[in-house]
């Protein structure tokens, strides 16, 4: 059986493997090497600002999310445990009500450590977003490389 890569394992992570994301519905689009798009279907519970009737803003941070740690991971050429360290948000302008909204996001560099990452956030195509971003992502986040090494005994 041949060895599967991170983007084979990317395909097979949403929605189980990610259980918020899975819970609020996003769907992978499509992903490539270090790029992926995510789609999140309108919900009625996603209202945030009951008079505009547009979608809280955290939902769109989990899709964000979502996609650009999905393009991270997709950047690698193995697959590691990864957890975001940074994700600044720029919220442009407010979604519409009743409308799917994609978020796209392409890793633009991988060192041993971290992937860094843009993202973009839409109903009516990339070059008119309701968010941008900008995150990076630490690198084989496993309990076992955070825990401190054990303190060595006299």
């Amino acid at each position: 059986m041949p060895r599967k890569t991170p983007i084979d394992l990317v395909r097979a992570i949403v929605p189980r493997g990610i259980p918020h994301a899975g819970a609020l519905g996003c769907e992978l689009v499509s992903v490539e090497k270090g790029r992926a798009v995510v789609r999140l279907p309108w919900r009625e519970e996603f209202v945030g600002n009951p008079e505009t009737r547009a979608p809280s803003g955290g939902v769109i941070t989990t899709l964000i999310d979502t996609a650009a740690g999905m393009a991270a991971m997709a950047a690698l050429d193995e697959m590691v445990p990864i957890a975001t360290l940074d994700l600044r948000i720029e919220y442009l302008k407010p979604a519409a009500e009743g409308r799917t909204i994609e978020a796209a996001a392409e890793c633009h560099k991988v060192t041993r450590t971290i992937a860094f990452v843009r993202a973009w956030a839409y109903q009516d195509g990339r070059d008119d977003p309701v968010a941008t971003a900008s995150g990076t992502f630490m690198l084989d986040s496993s309990d076992a490389v955070l825990r401190p090494p054990p303190k060595k005994r006299p």
